[in-house]
């Protein structure tokens, strides 16, 4: 297969006009959100207003006169946009895509910006590695003139209509539009058409541990989870919590309750005058017999000494924890 990056001379893309709105190809179509791609990329007019007369002059929006002139270009010609949010792109996924345009064709335009002789893809890179997989060489593209901080917009809003980001990779976006652009929570809300709250929610999520993230991107554990573990105070603590979460595969009420109590565990520790916070592997430990044991257990230890207790409430509770401990009594 054909790098998705091989260079090559691109010759003069072939033009051609198509009339009315294209479908969306690669996806289910979506409610519009916020400006939506049509408002940023100079959209399909309204039937109700008549085409301009050609004495009028220049339409207002500099890509009015663009909207319907699509042209056909080479594959090896097109490459992903540095500003595109989206980075995962399962192969499985890909390959129905790229069946499905075998039979069907490239349906809907790739949007572009020119760079050079050739061009950058502000939207539409899952249809230009699926065709590359279909063994398409060209692909049809209409050709905007858009600065960068327009790019990642369209390309945010391209994706969030389609929920094609993962948690993560959203929460990126809005953090780079924002830093980026020197933008404020509210007026990044107001360009991809989100509540202020929406936003401000999806960026705690970049206050988690790297590990943890990687689990939200990949869908080990949902957004509900880790809204939770981020309230504990400490990255040990909230990795402390992931790994208790997906090894006993804990709802999010489960995970709340766990998140309590290590939260309660911690203040303990900080309250306690002249003694060290507790170890959190010592309170793992701690956890994990009680787990085994299905009673209180108490893990005394400091440098390398301590105490354990076990709780039993009658003569059967403690022929039962004896017999998981492996002991025998005559």
């Amino acid at each position: 297969m054909k790098s998705f990056f091989a260079q090559s001379s691109c010759p003069d893309a072939e033009k051609l006009t198509i009339r009315g709105r294209f479908a969306h190809h690669d996806t289910m179509s979506k409610p519009v959100l916020g400006r939506g791609l049509g408002a940023l990329l100079g959209g399909v007019a309204s039937a109700a207003k008549s085409a301009a007369p050609a004495s009028a002059g220049p339409p207002s929006n500099p890509f009015a006169d663009m909207r319907d002139r699509v042209q056909r270009v080479s594959v090896q010609c097109l490459h992903p946009c540095p500003f595109q949010p989206r980075k995962d792109f399962p192969a499985e996924a890909l390959r129905e895509l790229a069946d499905s345009i075998k039979e069907q064709g490239i349906v809907q335009p790739l949007i572009v910006r020119k760079r050079g002789n050739e061009f950058e893809i502000i939207a539409g890179e899952r249809r230009w590695r699926a065709a590359q997989l279909a063994g398409v060489t060209e692909l049809p593209v209409i050709v905007r003139d858009a600065d960068d901080k327009t790019v990642l917009e369209l390309a945010l809003i391209e994706n969030l209509q389609r929920e094609n980001l993962n948690p993560i990779e959203e929460a990126l976006g809005y953090s780079q539009l924002i830093s980026q652009f020197q933008l404020t929570q509210e007026e990044a809300a107001v360009k991809v058409g989100k509540s202020r709250v929406v936003v401000a929610n999806s960026l705690r999520l970049l206050k988690l541990a790297p590990e943890i993230q990687t689990h939200v991107r990949e869908g080990r554990i949902s957004v509900g989870h880790a809204k939770v573990v981020l309230g504990l105070s400490s990255d040990q603590l909230q990795k402390l919590a992931i790994e208790r979460i997906l090894k006993n595969s804990l709802s999010v009420r489960q995970a709340e309750g766990l998140v309590a109590e290590l939260q309660k565990v911690s203040a303990q520790g900080k309250s306690s005058q002249g003694a060290a916070t507790r170890d959190l592997h010592v309170v793992d430990v701690e956890n994990k017999l009680q787990e085994r044991f299905g009673t209180k257990v108490q893990l005394r230890y400091r440098q390398g000494k301590g105490s354990l207790e076990i709780k039993f409430f009658n003569d059967d509770d403690l022929e039962r924890i004896l017999k998981i401990a492996g002991i025998t009594v005559d």
